[in-house]
């Protein structure tokens, strides 16, 4: 390819499966870019925002406030097409991606497919504990919670009224943390309000984390205060002890301890996929795609990865990997724009490089932790501010951050909130 301005550019095909964090920014990178022809792939037709998954799934923000159409987000852009589907299969040597409804063909793929929750092969707790993970996941929680909060408040077993309204949260990490200390605000603000039927303490909450420590990546200051203020809430935490099943009403502990509840709600752990035409010594750890400096899958042409699927060693300060934040997706993102910018001009391409940038976790009203670079250590209102000012600006839109500014100040001032609608009640649950 010449060097001249001038000359027609016939862009590259561009595929990316998955429209998370990666996904969008990757494209946006290279919007308007003749050189690229970009296709978005998703099972759902919608962007969503994460980290705020489980204040729709507490009926704190409606699923519209973190969620916004690819269509709407794209439209303005003329090399950026998006495409409903899910990935059934990769032809490496063809250079095409099988979807449920067609096929595409590519010059680049790019997999930023995410991760999804990871049972590690318990059966019960698949099928009966609810996950954390998506849009429909908080949506069901939130109907679960509220269907059964709806039953303990009819019935005349006092014993069947706490299971119906304990709740086990597994997993001691950002979600299990944040998930646990929203409970517990609503249960002090908003569930004695909403049933008058019930008659001391609403419900029983407990944190369960096979850890020593809560938010294990955090620093010893923000696990200690997080603990600290999960426990001054009333949340029973059991550290070093394992959920090992969930049957008949059930949580049987790893300590021998069973919990009596109808109510488990999954944030353990995650893992990435696995899809048919990716060789298995393509995979690393957690089933994440091996990629070298550049994001370049490891024994594969022109098929990169990013984000929580992608596991890249050359960093010495990750020798296992980057963590799965939020913040990695974005730069492995902008890197790879940049490296397809450089190979298009036929300049060199730069290794990937994480800058950290903090870490932080909400833990209930006017109480937050928060690490930041170099080693400075926040906590309470401070950090609760700084919680909330980075995630309002890391929506996707104005029309996002405008409405779950709102929301939060609406709640904040009121010590409660109006969203606890059951949408999509489903099939009658059973007593």
């Amino acid at each position: 390819m010449g060097n001249r301005q001038d000359q027609q550019v016939i862009p590259k095909k561009l595929v990316i499966i998955g429209g998370g964090f990666g996904g969008v920014n990757l494209a946006l990178q290279l919007k308007n870019d003749p050189r690229f022809h970009i296709t978005l792939v998703d099972k759902n037709n919608y962007n969503f925002f994460p980290p705020l998954i489980y204040q729709v799934a507490t009926g704190f923000l409606e699923n519209s406030n973190i969620s916004y159409p690819f269509r709407k987000l794209f439209r303005r852009y003329s090399n950026i097409h998006f495409r409903l589907g899910e990935l059934r299969g990769v032809d490496t040597a063809l250079h095409t991606v099988r979807l449920n409804n067609g096929a595409l063909s590519y010059d680049y793929l790019v997999f930023a497919t995410g991760a999804e929750t990871n049972y590690f092969g318990m059966e019960n707790i698949r099928r009966f504990a609810i996950p954390m993970k998506n849009v429909n996941d908080a949506l069901e929680m939130r109907n679960t919670l509220l269907q059964h909060l709806e039953l303990a408040a009819i019935t005349t077993d006092p014993e069947e009224r706490k299971k119906l309204t304990t709740i086990v949260v597994a997993g001691g990490g950002p979600t299990g943390v944040e998930v646990s200390g929203m409970l517990a605000d609503l249960r002090a603000h908003g569930f004695a309000k909403d049933y008058p039927e019930f008659r001391g303490p609403v419900s029983e909450i407990y944190l369960v984390d096979g850890g020593v420590h809560l938010l294990a990546p955090m620093s010893a200051a923000s696990q200690r205060d997080t603990l600290g203020a999960l426990e001054s809430m009333g949340v029973i935490v059991k550290l070093q002890t394992q959920v090992k099943d969930f049957a008949d009403d059930k949580v049987i502990l790893s300590s021998g301890e069973v919990i009596e509840t109808k109510n488990l709600i999954w944030a353990a752990g995650v893992s990435a996929m696995v899809f048919e035409g990716i060789p298995p010594g393509c995979y690393g750890r957690g089933k994440r795609m091996l990629a070298d400096p550049f994001n370049r899958v490891s024994g594969l042409e022109d098929v990169y990865a990013i984000g929580d699927t992608c596991l890249q060693t050359h960093e010495p300060a990750y020798p296992n990997g980057h963590p799965q934040l939020a913040q990695v997706s974005i730069q492995q993102a902008r890197r790879l724009a940049s490296n397809f910018k450089c190979a298009a001009a036929g300049t060199p391409m730069k290794p990937f490089q994480y800058k950290d940038k903090g870490t932080m976790a909400i833990i209930g009203r006017n109480k937050a932790v928060a690490d930041l670079p170099p080693g400075i250590h926040f906590k309470g209102f401070i950090a609760w501010f700084l919680w909330l000012f980075v995630h309002l600006l890391s929506l996707i839109n104005y029309r996002n951050r405008i409405k779950t500014l709102y929301n939060w100040t609406v709640a904040y001032l009121n010590k409660d909130q109006s969203l606890r609608f059951i949408v999509r009640p489903g099939p009658e649950l059973k007593n």
